[in-house]
Protein backbone atom coordinates (compact mmCIF):
# COMPACT_ATOMS: atom_id res chain seq x y z
CA UNK A 1 0.00 0.00 0.00
CA UNK A 2 2.78 2.42 0.89
CA UNK A 3 4.45 1.71 -2.49
CA UNK A 4 1.22 2.63 -4.30
CA UNK A 5 0.99 5.88 -2.35
CA UNK A 6 4.60 6.77 -3.18
CA UNK A 7 3.83 6.79 -6.91
CA UNK A 8 0.34 8.23 -6.65
CA UNK A 9 1.42 11.88 -6.36
CA UNK A 10 3.78 11.77 -9.38
CA UNK A 11 1.08 10.17 -11.53
CA UNK A 12 -1.54 12.71 -10.59
CA UNK A 13 0.96 15.53 -11.08
CA UNK A 14 1.70 14.15 -14.55
CA UNK A 15 -2.03 14.04 -15.35
CA UNK A 16 -2.50 17.62 -14.16
CA UNK A 17 0.51 18.70 -16.20
CA UNK A 18 -0.89 17.09 -19.34
CA UNK A 19 -4.32 18.61 -18.70
CA UNK A 20 -2.94 22.10 -18.11
CA UNK A 21 -0.70 21.91 -21.19
CA UNK A 22 -3.61 20.76 -23.33
CA UNK A 23 -5.75 23.52 -21.87
CA UNK A 24 -3.16 26.17 -22.78
CA UNK A 25 -3.16 25.03 -26.41
CA UNK A 26 -6.95 24.63 -26.53
CA UNK A 27 -7.60 28.16 -25.26
CA UNK A 28 -5.32 29.59 -27.93
CA UNK A 29 -6.86 27.56 -30.77
CA UNK A 30 -10.53 27.86 -29.77
CA UNK A 31 -10.59 31.56 -28.88
CA UNK A 32 -7.89 32.98 -31.13
CA UNK A 33 -8.22 30.52 -34.01
CA UNK A 34 -5.70 31.20 -36.77
CA UNK A 35 -4.61 34.31 -34.90
CA UNK A 36 -3.03 32.02 -32.30
CA UNK A 37 -0.11 31.44 -34.66
CA UNK A 38 0.41 35.19 -34.92
CA UNK A 39 0.22 35.48 -31.12
CA UNK A 40 2.98 32.92 -30.74
CA UNK A 41 5.18 34.57 -33.35
CA UNK A 42 4.76 38.01 -31.82
CA UNK A 43 5.32 36.68 -28.32
CA UNK A 44 8.57 35.04 -29.41
CA UNK A 45 9.74 38.05 -31.43
CA UNK A 46 9.40 40.54 -28.55
CA UNK A 47 11.95 38.94 -26.19
CA UNK A 48 14.28 38.19 -29.11
CA UNK A 49 14.30 41.82 -30.22
CA UNK A 50 14.78 42.92 -26.60
CA UNK A 51 17.78 40.59 -26.24
CA UNK A 52 19.26 41.99 -29.45
CA UNK A 53 18.75 45.51 -28.08
CA UNK A 54 20.57 44.60 -24.88
CA UNK A 55 23.48 43.22 -26.92
CA UNK A 56 23.74 46.39 -29.03
CA UNK A 57 23.62 48.48 -25.85
CA UNK A 58 26.50 46.50 -24.36
CA UNK A 59 28.80 46.60 -27.39
CA UNK A 60 28.19 50.24 -28.41
CA UNK A 61 28.49 53.61 -26.77
CA UNK A 62 26.89 57.03 -27.21
CA UNK A 63 23.64 57.44 -29.11
CA UNK A 64 23.65 53.87 -30.43
CA UNK A 65 23.65 52.61 -26.84
CA UNK A 66 20.75 54.91 -25.94
CA UNK A 67 18.69 53.80 -28.95
CA UNK A 68 19.47 50.14 -28.33
CA UNK A 69 18.41 50.47 -24.68
CA UNK A 70 15.17 52.09 -25.78
CA UNK A 71 14.57 49.21 -28.21
CA UNK A 72 15.13 46.65 -25.45
CA UNK A 73 12.40 48.35 -23.40
CA UNK A 74 10.03 49.11 -26.29
CA UNK A 75 9.97 45.63 -27.84
CA UNK A 76 8.16 43.78 -25.02
CA UNK A 77 5.95 46.83 -24.41
CA UNK A 78 4.91 46.79 -28.08
CA UNK A 79 3.94 43.12 -27.77
CA UNK A 80 1.62 43.89 -24.86
CA UNK A 81 0.08 46.85 -26.72
CA UNK A 82 -0.58 44.65 -29.74
CA UNK A 83 -2.26 42.01 -27.59
CA UNK A 84 -4.45 44.67 -25.93
CA UNK A 85 -5.41 46.25 -29.26
CA UNK A 86 -6.46 42.87 -30.66
CA UNK A 87 -8.50 42.05 -27.56
CA UNK A 88 -6.50 38.89 -26.99
CA UNK A 89 -4.44 39.84 -23.96
CA UNK A 90 -6.62 37.76 -21.65
CA UNK A 91 -6.14 34.75 -23.95
CA UNK A 92 -2.38 35.09 -23.72
CA UNK A 93 -2.47 35.49 -19.94
CA UNK A 94 -4.73 32.47 -19.45
CA UNK A 95 -2.58 30.36 -21.76
CA UNK A 96 0.59 31.42 -19.98
CA UNK A 97 -0.96 30.61 -16.60
CA UNK A 98 -2.00 27.16 -17.78
CA UNK A 99 1.38 26.53 -19.35
CA UNK A 100 3.15 27.59 -16.16
CA UNK A 101 0.94 25.20 -14.23
CA UNK A 102 1.78 22.44 -16.72
CA UNK A 103 5.51 22.98 -16.26
CA UNK A 104 5.19 23.16 -12.46
CA UNK A 105 3.16 19.96 -12.25
CA UNK A 106 5.47 18.25 -14.72
CA UNK A 107 8.49 19.04 -12.56
CA UNK A 108 6.65 17.80 -9.47
CA UNK A 109 5.87 14.55 -11.29
CA UNK A 110 9.45 14.04 -12.43
CA UNK A 111 10.90 14.92 -9.03
CA UNK A 112 8.54 12.52 -7.27
CA UNK A 113 9.25 9.74 -9.76
CA UNK A 114 13.00 9.95 -9.24
CA UNK A 115 14.62 7.66 -6.74
CA UNK A 116 16.78 9.65 -4.35
CA UNK A 117 20.43 8.57 -4.45
CA UNK A 118 21.78 6.85 -1.38
CA UNK A 119 23.64 9.20 0.93
CA UNK A 120 26.75 8.47 2.90
CA UNK A 121 25.76 7.51 6.48
CA UNK A 122 26.40 10.34 8.90
CA UNK A 123 27.44 8.80 12.19
CA UNK A 124 28.11 10.62 15.44
CA UNK A 125 31.46 12.37 15.70
CA UNK A 126 33.41 13.14 18.82
CA UNK A 127 33.73 16.92 19.35
CA UNK A 128 37.13 18.39 18.38
CA UNK A 129 39.48 18.99 21.30
CA UNK A 130 41.39 21.97 19.92
CA UNK A 131 39.35 23.72 17.24
CA UNK A 132 40.87 26.87 15.73
CA UNK A 133 38.69 29.46 13.99
CA UNK A 134 39.73 32.48 11.94
CA UNK A 135 37.16 35.30 11.82
CA UNK A 136 37.05 38.34 9.58
CA UNK A 137 35.16 41.12 11.43
CA UNK A 138 34.40 42.95 8.17
CA UNK A 139 32.77 40.06 6.34
CA UNK A 140 29.08 40.32 5.66
CA UNK A 141 28.89 43.86 6.99
CA UNK A 142 30.13 42.86 10.44
CA UNK A 143 28.34 39.55 11.09
CA UNK A 144 31.09 38.35 13.41
CA UNK A 145 30.27 41.09 15.92
CA UNK A 146 26.53 41.26 15.24
CA UNK A 147 26.00 37.56 15.98
CA UNK A 148 28.58 37.34 18.77
CA UNK A 149 30.47 34.61 16.90
CA UNK A 150 33.75 34.99 18.78
CA UNK A 151 32.13 34.71 22.20
CA UNK A 152 29.97 31.76 21.20
CA UNK A 153 32.88 29.89 19.63
CA UNK A 154 35.12 30.44 22.65
CA UNK A 155 32.35 29.24 24.95
CA UNK A 156 32.39 26.00 22.96
CA UNK A 157 36.12 25.58 23.52
CA UNK A 158 37.48 27.01 20.28
CA UNK A 159 40.54 29.21 19.95
CA UNK A 160 39.55 32.23 17.87
CA UNK A 161 41.77 34.54 15.83
CA UNK A 162 39.99 37.74 14.82
CA UNK A 163 41.81 39.31 11.87
CA UNK A 164 43.25 42.78 12.28
CA UNK A 165 41.46 44.92 9.68
CA UNK A 166 44.19 47.58 9.90
CA UNK A 167 46.82 45.35 8.30
CA UNK A 168 47.03 42.53 5.80
CA UNK A 169 47.51 39.09 7.33
CA UNK A 170 48.48 35.78 5.76
CA UNK A 171 45.44 33.66 6.57
CA UNK A 172 46.98 30.45 5.24
CA UNK A 173 50.06 30.98 7.42
CA UNK A 174 47.85 31.47 10.49
CA UNK A 175 46.07 28.20 9.74
CA UNK A 176 49.36 26.32 9.27
CA UNK A 177 50.76 27.62 12.56
CA UNK A 178 47.58 26.52 14.33
CA UNK A 179 47.86 23.04 12.79
CA UNK A 180 51.52 22.83 13.82
CA UNK A 181 50.46 23.76 17.38
CA UNK A 182 48.02 20.85 17.55
CA UNK A 183 44.69 22.19 16.24
CA UNK A 184 42.42 19.29 15.28
CA UNK A 185 39.90 21.42 13.32
CA UNK A 186 40.30 24.55 11.23
CA UNK A 187 37.41 26.90 10.55
CA UNK A 188 36.58 30.27 8.99
CA UNK A 189 33.95 32.89 9.60
CA UNK A 190 34.37 35.01 6.50
CA UNK A 191 33.96 35.20 2.76
CA UNK A 192 34.44 32.42 0.23
CA UNK A 193 37.93 33.62 -0.71
CA UNK A 194 39.16 33.38 2.90
CA UNK A 195 37.45 30.00 3.27
CA UNK A 196 39.32 28.66 0.24
CA UNK A 197 42.69 29.66 1.70
CA UNK A 198 42.07 27.84 4.98
CA UNK A 199 40.37 24.89 3.24
CA UNK A 200 43.60 24.34 1.30
CA UNK A 201 45.52 24.01 4.57
CA UNK A 202 42.88 21.72 6.08
CA UNK A 203 43.04 19.44 3.03
CA UNK A 204 46.86 19.52 3.13
CA UNK A 205 46.89 18.42 6.79
CA UNK A 206 43.81 16.14 6.49
CA UNK A 207 42.00 18.13 9.19
CA UNK A 208 38.24 18.70 9.35
CA UNK A 209 37.16 22.10 8.10
CA UNK A 210 34.34 24.23 9.55
CA UNK A 211 32.46 26.86 7.54
CA UNK A 212 30.67 29.68 9.38
CA UNK A 213 28.35 31.58 7.03
CA UNK A 214 29.54 35.07 7.95
CA UNK A 215 30.23 36.27 4.40
CA UNK A 216 28.07 38.41 2.14
CA UNK A 217 26.78 35.87 -0.37
CA UNK A 218 27.86 32.62 1.31
CA UNK A 219 27.68 30.52 -1.86
CA UNK A 220 29.81 27.75 -0.40
CA UNK A 221 27.77 27.66 2.81
CA UNK A 222 24.56 27.49 0.78
CA UNK A 223 25.72 24.45 -1.17
CA UNK A 224 26.76 22.78 2.07
CA UNK A 225 23.20 23.24 3.36
CA UNK A 226 24.20 25.60 6.17
CA UNK A 227 22.05 28.29 7.79
CA UNK A 228 22.88 31.61 6.10
CA UNK A 229 20.46 33.68 8.16
CA UNK A 230 22.06 32.85 11.50
CA UNK A 231 25.79 32.02 11.13
CA UNK A 232 26.04 31.16 14.83
CA UNK A 233 24.13 27.93 14.12
CA UNK A 234 27.09 26.73 12.08
CA UNK A 235 29.00 26.48 15.36
CA UNK A 236 26.73 23.60 16.38
CA UNK A 237 29.10 21.44 14.37
CA UNK A 238 31.59 21.75 17.22
CA UNK A 239 29.32 19.81 19.57
CA UNK A 240 26.93 17.85 17.33
CA UNK A 241 28.53 17.57 13.93
CA UNK A 242 28.75 15.17 11.01
CA UNK A 243 31.46 14.98 8.40
CA UNK A 244 31.19 15.27 4.63
CA UNK A 245 33.88 14.47 2.08
CA UNK A 246 33.78 16.98 -0.75
CA UNK A 247 35.87 17.97 -3.77
CA UNK A 248 38.18 20.93 -4.16
CA UNK A 249 39.01 22.84 -7.32
CA UNK A 250 42.61 23.77 -8.05
CA UNK A 251 43.65 26.55 -10.44
CA UNK A 252 47.37 26.32 -11.15
CA UNK A 253 48.51 25.80 -7.53
CA UNK A 254 45.66 27.66 -5.78
CA UNK A 255 42.56 26.02 -4.27
CA UNK A 256 39.03 27.28 -4.94
CA UNK A 257 35.82 26.12 -3.31
CA UNK A 258 33.34 27.79 -5.69
CA UNK A 259 34.59 28.92 -9.08
CA UNK A 260 37.17 30.68 -11.23
CA UNK A 261 36.01 33.20 -13.84
CA UNK A 262 37.84 34.31 -16.97
CA UNK A 263 37.19 36.87 -19.67
CA UNK A 264 35.09 40.03 -19.60
CA UNK A 265 33.95 39.86 -15.98
CA UNK A 266 37.43 39.10 -14.64
CA UNK A 267 38.88 42.00 -16.66
CA UNK A 268 36.24 44.45 -15.45
CA UNK A 269 36.58 43.68 -11.74
CA UNK A 270 40.35 44.12 -11.90
CA UNK A 271 40.05 47.68 -13.20
CA UNK A 272 41.21 50.21 -10.56
CA UNK A 273 38.04 52.23 -11.23
CA UNK A 274 35.66 49.31 -10.60
CA UNK A 275 35.56 49.64 -6.81
CA UNK A 276 34.37 53.28 -6.91
CA UNK A 277 32.09 53.07 -9.97
CA UNK A 278 30.99 49.52 -10.71
CA UNK A 279 28.22 50.28 -13.23
CA UNK A 280 30.06 53.05 -15.05
CA UNK A 281 33.29 51.03 -15.32
CA UNK A 282 31.40 47.98 -16.59
CA UNK A 283 29.54 49.93 -19.27
CA UNK A 284 32.72 51.68 -20.34
CA UNK A 285 34.84 48.52 -20.65
CA UNK A 286 32.33 46.00 -22.02
CA UNK A 287 32.13 47.25 -25.64
CA UNK A 288 35.82 46.59 -26.31
CA UNK A 289 35.86 43.36 -24.31
CA UNK A 290 32.78 41.83 -25.94
CA UNK A 291 33.89 42.83 -29.44
CA UNK A 292 37.39 41.39 -28.82
CA UNK A 293 38.98 44.80 -29.38
CA UNK A 294 40.56 44.64 -25.95
CA UNK A 295 41.48 42.03 -23.38
CA UNK A 296 43.01 38.59 -23.93
CA UNK A 297 41.63 36.18 -26.51
CA UNK A 298 40.86 32.92 -24.78
CA UNK A 299 40.68 29.29 -25.84
CA UNK A 300 39.28 26.64 -23.49
CA UNK A 301 40.15 22.95 -23.73
CA UNK A 302 38.17 20.38 -21.76
CA UNK A 303 37.78 16.65 -22.42
CA UNK A 304 38.67 17.01 -26.10
CA UNK A 305 36.31 19.96 -26.64
CA UNK A 306 37.74 23.35 -27.66
CA UNK A 307 35.83 26.61 -27.15
CA UNK A 308 37.49 29.35 -29.21
CA UNK A 309 37.44 33.00 -28.16
CA UNK A 310 34.62 32.99 -25.58
CA UNK A 311 33.91 36.35 -23.98
CA UNK A 312 33.43 34.74 -20.56
CA UNK A 313 34.28 31.40 -18.98
CA UNK A 314 33.30 30.01 -15.59
CA UNK A 315 35.01 26.91 -14.19
CA UNK A 316 33.31 25.63 -11.05
CA UNK A 317 34.08 23.10 -8.35
CA UNK A 318 31.28 20.70 -9.43
CA UNK A 319 28.63 21.80 -11.97
CA UNK A 320 26.00 24.40 -11.23
CA UNK A 321 22.33 23.61 -11.61
CA UNK A 322 20.78 24.37 -14.98
CA UNK A 323 17.31 25.37 -13.75
CA UNK A 324 18.45 28.76 -12.40
CA UNK A 325 18.88 31.88 -14.54
CA UNK A 326 22.10 31.28 -16.50
CA UNK A 327 22.58 28.17 -14.37
CA UNK A 328 24.70 30.00 -11.83
CA UNK A 329 22.67 29.60 -8.66
CA UNK A 330 23.47 26.40 -6.77
CA UNK A 331 25.28 23.10 -6.94
CA UNK A 332 23.34 20.00 -6.00
CA UNK A 333 26.54 18.10 -5.23
CA UNK A 334 30.07 18.90 -4.15
CA UNK A 335 31.34 15.34 -4.52
CA UNK A 336 30.75 14.45 -8.19
CA UNK A 337 34.48 14.47 -8.98
CA UNK A 338 34.21 16.80 -11.98
CA UNK A 339 34.48 20.49 -12.74
CA UNK A 340 31.63 22.39 -14.34
CA UNK A 341 32.47 24.59 -17.34
CA UNK A 342 30.33 27.35 -18.78
CA UNK A 343 31.58 29.27 -21.81
CA UNK A 344 29.73 32.21 -23.35
CA UNK A 345 30.46 33.27 -26.92
CA UNK A 346 28.08 35.82 -28.41
CA UNK A 347 29.31 37.76 -31.44
CA UNK A 348 26.08 39.17 -32.86
CA UNK A 349 22.60 40.34 -31.95
CA UNK A 350 21.19 37.14 -33.45
CA UNK A 351 23.32 35.02 -31.14
CA UNK A 352 22.29 37.19 -28.20
CA UNK A 353 18.65 36.48 -29.03
CA UNK A 354 19.48 32.78 -29.31
CA UNK A 355 20.66 32.72 -25.70
CA UNK A 356 16.96 32.82 -24.75
CA UNK A 357 16.83 29.18 -25.79
CA UNK A 358 18.56 28.36 -22.53
CA UNK A 359 21.26 25.74 -21.98
CA UNK A 360 21.05 24.49 -25.58
CA UNK A 361 21.73 27.93 -27.09
CA UNK A 362 24.56 27.92 -29.68
CA UNK A 363 26.40 30.68 -27.81
CA UNK A 364 26.61 28.64 -24.59
CA UNK A 365 28.99 25.78 -24.00
CA UNK A 366 28.28 23.56 -20.98
CA UNK A 367 30.77 20.87 -20.15
CA UNK A 368 32.04 18.73 -17.30
CA UNK A 369 35.66 17.67 -17.04
CA UNK A 370 38.32 16.60 -14.58
CA UNK A 371 40.78 19.09 -16.07
CA UNK A 372 40.31 22.35 -17.96
CA UNK A 373 43.04 24.34 -19.70
CA UNK A 374 42.51 28.02 -20.50
CA UNK A 375 44.95 29.42 -23.06
CA UNK A 376 45.33 33.03 -24.16
CA UNK A 377 47.33 35.31 -26.45
CA UNK A 378 48.92 36.89 -23.37
CA UNK A 379 51.55 35.78 -20.87
CA UNK A 380 49.16 36.42 -17.95
CA UNK A 381 45.41 36.95 -17.69
CA UNK A 382 43.03 38.33 -15.06
CA UNK A 383 41.06 35.67 -13.18
CA UNK A 384 38.43 35.89 -10.46
CA UNK A 385 39.05 33.07 -7.96
CA UNK A 386 36.23 32.75 -5.43
CA UNK A 387 35.60 36.47 -5.83
CA UNK A 388 39.27 37.45 -5.44
CA UNK A 389 40.89 39.26 -8.40
CA UNK A 390 44.28 37.79 -9.37
CA UNK A 391 46.56 37.61 -12.42
CA UNK A 392 47.78 34.16 -13.42
CA UNK A 393 50.38 33.04 -15.98
CA UNK A 394 49.07 31.17 -19.02
CA UNK A 395 48.17 28.52 -19.78
CA UNK A 396 45.93 28.29 -16.71
CA UNK A 397 45.14 24.74 -15.62
CA UNK A 398 42.10 23.89 -13.52
CA UNK A 399 41.62 20.42 -12.06
CA UNK A 400 39.47 18.67 -9.51
CA UNK A 401 40.65 16.94 -6.35
CA UNK A 402 37.89 14.43 -5.53
CA UNK A 403 37.09 14.03 -1.84
CA UNK A 404 40.05 16.18 -0.81
CA UNK A 405 38.30 18.10 1.98
CA UNK A 406 36.71 16.89 5.20
CA UNK A 407 33.94 19.32 6.12
CA UNK A 408 32.36 19.33 9.59
CA UNK A 409 28.74 20.53 9.47
CA UNK A 410 25.93 20.58 12.05
CA UNK A 411 23.78 17.48 12.10
CA UNK A 412 20.70 19.72 12.20
CA UNK A 413 20.95 22.18 9.31
CA UNK A 414 18.51 23.55 6.70
CA UNK A 415 20.02 21.55 3.85
CA UNK A 416 20.84 22.63 0.32
CA UNK A 417 18.21 23.45 -2.29
CA UNK A 418 16.88 20.30 -3.85
CA UNK A 419 17.67 20.02 -7.50
CA UNK A 420 14.85 19.68 -10.00
CA UNK A 421 15.19 17.35 -12.97
CA UNK A 422 15.10 18.91 -16.44
CA UNK A 423 11.65 19.16 -17.98
CA UNK A 424 10.98 16.01 -20.00
CA UNK A 425 7.58 16.16 -21.70
CA UNK A 426 7.70 12.62 -23.18
CA UNK A 427 8.40 11.21 -19.72
CA UNK A 428 5.56 13.22 -18.17
CA UNK A 429 3.25 11.88 -20.86
CA UNK A 430 4.38 8.30 -20.16
CA UNK A 431 3.74 8.77 -16.44
CA UNK A 432 0.20 10.01 -17.12
CA UNK A 433 -0.61 7.25 -19.63
CA UNK A 434 0.87 4.51 -17.46
CA UNK A 435 -1.44 5.51 -14.62
CA UNK A 436 -4.42 5.40 -16.94
CA UNK A 437 -3.53 2.01 -18.38
CA UNK A 438 -2.96 0.46 -14.97
CA UNK A 439 -6.27 1.81 -13.70
CA UNK A 440 -8.02 0.33 -16.73
CA UNK A 441 -6.31 -3.00 -16.03
CA UNK A 442 -7.58 -3.03 -12.43
CA UNK A 443 -11.09 -2.25 -13.59
CA UNK A 444 -11.08 -5.26 -15.88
Amino acid sequence: MSGDRSVLAPRWAARLSAAAGSGAITVMLVVAGLDSLLLLLVGAAGPAVAAAGVWWALVHTGMVRVLAGALAIAAPAAVVVLYVASGLLWVVLVSLALWSAAVFCGRVALTGAETAPARTPQGALAPPQRPYLIMNPRSGGGKVGRFGLREKAEALGAEVCVLDVARRQDVAALARRAADAGADLLGVAGGDGTQALVAAVAAERDLPFLVVSAGTRNHFALDLGLDRDDPSKCLDALTDGVELRIDLGVINDRVFVNNASFGAYASVVQSPAYRDDKVGTTLRMLPDLLAHRNGPRLAVRAEGVIVEQPQAVLVSNNPYRTDDPAGLGHRDRLDSGVLGVLGVKVDSAAQAAGVLRGPRAPGLARLTAREVVVEADADAIPVGVDGEAVNLPTPVRCRIRPGALRVRVPRDRPGGPRGRPPMDWPRVRRLALTATRRNEGHEK
